[in-house]
């Protein structure tokens, strides 16, 4: 067996000097996961409201998107729509097409979230709302999404991280995000432990950021609490 070789475990110089262009590419990172997050929810609502419609005309078509989505890689969405979708005459920037493909599959997963969330409601607070003369759209947004959110927000939160983590995957079509450009630097330098390591170490800061603010948020939604 080889001796272990601990010098090059990790470069402290080669990391300090890499470490300002690798942040670069964290902004388009959070750029990505952020943007994709937010039409993840938005797209996700709509889903989980037409997946629990009666009418299996409107339920059935969700269910099935919700189906292929979960049930498929996200770099396959990536890759069909940033070099399939040319051949049928729709072109996409790289930056664009990661975006949408990590929209689309994750609004999969908020829409089952968002739909438990919804579905944990007493049926007694829609009768009440009822007997108000309150509408759909004001039962939904008075009453049970206010109460769901506190349900949804730690499944939501590891979704997000997971949108985070996934935008590695948006390198493979090109965007210069922060492991593309690690990749880069290792073509420079050899040195792909020590660069694995830190950008590593950096999506563990940025995931660590989100727990506080998860934390924050269940703190906030907690005055919804009916005791």
């Amino acid at each position: 067996m080889s001796e272990f070789k601990w010098e090059y475990l990790f470069n402290i110089e080669v990391a300090i000097e890499a470490l300002p262009f690798i942040l670069e590419g964290a902004w388009y990172t959070l750029l990505i996961a952020i943007v994709s997050m937010l039409l993840a929810l938005f797209l996700g609502l709509f889903v989980a409201l037409a997946r629990m419609n009666k009418l299996a005309l409107i339920s059935f078509p969700t269910r099935l998107f919700i189906s292929f989505m979960r049930g498929t890689p996200l770099l396959v969405i990536l890759f069909i729509l940033y070099f399939g979708f040319p051949m049928v005459g729709i072109d996409m920037q790289p930056l664009t097409a990661a975006i949408i493909g990590i929209s689309i599959h994750f609004s999969a997963y908020t829409a089952e979230v968002i739909r438990s969330a919804i579905s944990s409601a007493a049926k007694g607070q829609w009768e009440a709302a009822e007997t108000l003369r309150m509408t759909y759209w004001q039962t939904m947004r008075r009453i049970i999404l206010p109460q769901g959110t506190r349900i949804a927000l730690p499944p939501l939160s590891s979704i997000f991280m997971d949108i985070i983590k996934g935008t590695s995957l948006a390198m493979v079509i090109t965007v210069s995000e922060m492991f593309y450009r690690a990749k880069v630097v290792v073509g420079q330098t050899y040195e792909s432990l020590t660069l694995y390591i830190l950008v590593a170490l950096i999506y563990w800061a940025i995931c660590s950021v989100v727990t506080l603010l998860q934390d924050y948020l269940e703190k906030k939604a907690n005055r919804y609490v009916m005791t």
